[in-house]
């Protein structure tokens, strides 16, 4: 069976070609739905056979990725985000059932994160798991922007494969601390779009109790002094956002 490759970016010169690289040979199709990048996003794109390149105003992390499974031609989705590739042994996994795709709605695999210099393996970040194969009648982009999520319909069949979806995250704590910022800004306009709450001891206790679970419960401490990080920034992700939106609910009501 074929395959459409979803993939969307926004001045992402960094990472897009090594994602495409990894689709080479694997799908039948790439569909890159772009926010108006102004870096070589475009040029680089563009430089491959067979992606097609479409523009589009962003909305939200969820609205784009269903727009641009709409816009794909086949009707098995693998969709990737453009700091992500698949692995040499995710690859054989995914050519082995490709014939067979149609037995299963949907496929998940572990993704494996890199941080500015290793691979991380704890902290709730491995074994990442992500369905991201799937058939575009049984499947749509749901969740809490920015943090999208595969919603399957019920009595969907889905099936586990072999080897790693790499995910390169960030290549400094600067980069992490300003994405958490971004995303926490985010999360909190959706929360508070959706009526939910935060109180001062939300504020408090949250980056606390993220840190320990992280940490502690999930073993960060055995990635050393990057989990730590990670930990850490984890920690104060849950402090901007409670604090966030705790602060919308104030300004509304002066």
């Amino acid at each position: 069976m074929m395959i459409s490759a979803t993939v969307i970016t926004f001045n992402e010169e960094r990472n897009i070609e090594r994602c495409l690289k990894s689709l080479g040979g694997l799908v039948d199709e790439i569909v890159v739905v772009d926010s108006f990048s102004t870096d070589r996003t475009q040029e680089i794109c563009e430089s491959f056979e067979g992606v097609r390149f479409i523009k589009n105003t962003f909305e939200g992390h969820i609205q784009q990725k269903n727009f641009a499974i709409s816009q794909a031609s086949h009707d098995y989705i693998l969709s990737l985000d453009a700091d992500e590739a698949i692995s040499s042994e995710l690859r054989d996994s995914i050519l082995a059932i490709k014939d067979t795709l149609g037995d299963y709605d949907g496929y998940n695999f572990n993704r494996r994160n890199w941080y500015i210099d290793r691979w991380i393996y704890h902290c709730g970040w491995y074994p990442d798991r992500k369905l991201r194969i799937f058939h575009k009648d049984k499947a749509k982009w749901g969740g809490v922007n920015p943090h999208d999520i595969i919603e399957m319909s019920p009595n969907s069949r889905t099936k586990f494969l072999d080897g790693d979806l790499l995910h390169y995250t960030y290549f400094s704590i600067e980069e992490h601390i300003v994405q958490q910022d971004r995303f926490s800004t985010i999360a909190a306009k959706a929360y508070f779009d959706m009526g939910k709450k935060s109180t001062m001891f939300q504020v408090v206790t949250r980056p606390a109790l993220v840190f320990l679970r992280d940490f502690i419960l999930r073993a960060g401490f055995l990635d050393g002094a990057r989990g730590f990080m990670v930990c850490y920034i984890n920690g104060l992700y849950a402090f901007l956002k409670y604090a966030k939106l705790r602060e919308l609910w104030l300004k509304k009501r002066n």
